[in-house]
């Protein structure tokens, strides 16, 4: 086969040649200078510059219409080309996931409809101008949460009290979103939504022609908005029931999502299970690795092997989760909200670093300069790491006694003094 990449997270986050035999297949990765000088010096494949001005879509089909060729495949692993890359399979006629599937599994409105429609709850909701257009009138009380509908990362996304005192901020142009507050932001490109209250789960897999082929449960410590506020973040594995399993099983096809991997986040109210929102991607930090750890499947590759119809499970037996000794987690500590743009460091580390439990213990050298985005990746933050321990309680306590032990090394202020409960 021929192959095109549209090459954007790191090489070593994906480790391409575990699931494609670049020997057998001609390999084309398209991407900006500083995704393709992460691929391996002896990789054989063909790199190929894009100059980051516009769209990969745009410059992809710049390059092809000045360099025409056929690709069996077109495959995106990030979450923000994935669309670019469904674009490109329809201007091409390659197969893959269409559009509109796409599409689905990107935007937050689109896939809750979906979700609802199948008898699964999820937060009530409301596009932006609808809800502004209403006065701030919403179906819900009290706290109401402000977010783009195809964003990622918890970025742009704002806790309200209430739906009035949202609806006042935005009118005010103080909500905290500076596109929104300074009228450069589509507000059609938001929406406000009911607040759940609850422990955040996450579950991932592998689907293939419909069929989830493997699946793990997790459990947030702390949350993503938290995270993007400052706060440490981690997720520990916990037992997966049947029930668990045929719920995330029918948001997935509510989804139209059949093919790769999934990364679900639902919150446990009470006794029921709320969706969030699913991407068909594998999930961030240290996910990847917690789930070969727990499973033996490395998500990437097996992804990768489906989208070419060469996956091959035989060889990777999963373990089952259910009745395993040995309970994984993983955990980050964020420098993106740091005023000064050099690592601080961090302090009270000794009895966690030298732990039996720790796997693998990552500490950014004191100095080292800062991403000034929220990033997850292990080499990018302060500190990350995967803790292993025999019990998934026991996994989480151990991560909240990281989080109020280890600290950063000065008093640096944050660049942003938005405070999350």
């Amino acid at each position: 086969m021929k192959i095109l990449i549209l090459h954007r997270i790191p090489y070593q986050k994906i480790d391409y040649h575990r699931g494609i035999d670049h020997e057998r297949h001609d390999v084309v990765y398209f991407g900006k200078k500083e995704a393709l000088l992460t691929l391996p010096a002896a990789l054989r494949c063909t790199a190929v510059e894009r100059p980051g001005v516009a769209s990969a879509l745009d410059e992809a089909r710049q390059w092809l219409q000045a360099n025409p060729q056929h690709f069996d495949r077109v495959i995106s692993l990030s979450e923000y080309e994935l669309l670019d890359a469904a674009h490109l399979r329809e201007w091409l006629d390659v197969p893959g996931a269409p559009v509109e599937q796409v599409r689905l599994a990107r935007d937050k409105m689109l896939m809750k409809e979906a979700v609802a429609r199948a008898g699964l709850r999820v937060p009530r909701f409301l596009s932006l101008p609808e809800f502004l257009a209403s006065g701030g009138r919403a179906p819900w009380q009290p706290a109401t949460v402000l977010k783009p509908h195809s964003g990622a990362s918890s970025e742009d996304v704002v806790i309200f009290p209430t739906a009035a005192e949202a609806f006042d901020a935005l009118v005010a142009r103080r909500s905290g979103v500076v596109s929104l507050d300074t009228s450069q932001g589509d507000p059609s490109g938001y929406e406000v939504e009911e607040f759940i209250s609850g422990p955040i789960l996450h579950f991932d897999g592998l689907v293939d022609n419909g069929q989830v082929t493997v699946m793990t449960a997790s459990e947030y410590v702390g949350n993503c908005l938290l995270f993007a506020n400052g706060h440490p973040l981690g997720s520990y594995h916990y037992p997966l029931d049947d029930e668990e399993r045929e719920w995330v099983c029918s948001a997935l096809r509510a989804t139209g999502i059949n093919s790769g991997s999934f990364h679900l986040e639902a919150i446990r109210h009470g006794e029921d299970l709320v969706f969030l929102e699913v991407a068909n991607r594998v999930g961030g930090a240290d996910v990847v690795r917690t789930f070969e750890l727990a499973t033996g499947i490395h998500l990437p590759s097996q992804e990768l092997k489906i989208f070419m119809n060469e996956a091959a499970y035989a060889s990777v037996a999963p373990v089952s989760v259910r009745a395993n000794d040995r309970w994984h987690g993983w955990f980050v500590y964020p420098g993106h909200h740091l005023s000064d743009e050099s690592n601080p460091g961090v302090v009270g580390t000794d009895a966690f670093r030298y732990s039996e439990s720790m796997v693998h213990w990552h500490e950014l050298e004191q100095g080292a300069v800062l991403k000034r985005h929220i990033t997850y990746q292990a080499h990018e933050v302060p500190l990350a790491g995967v803790v292993v321990t025999t019990s998934a309680q026991t996994t989480r306590a151990w991560m909240k006694t990281l989080f109020d032990s280890v600290s950063y090394r000065t008093t640096t202020l944050p660049r942003h003094a938005a405070e999350v409960q």
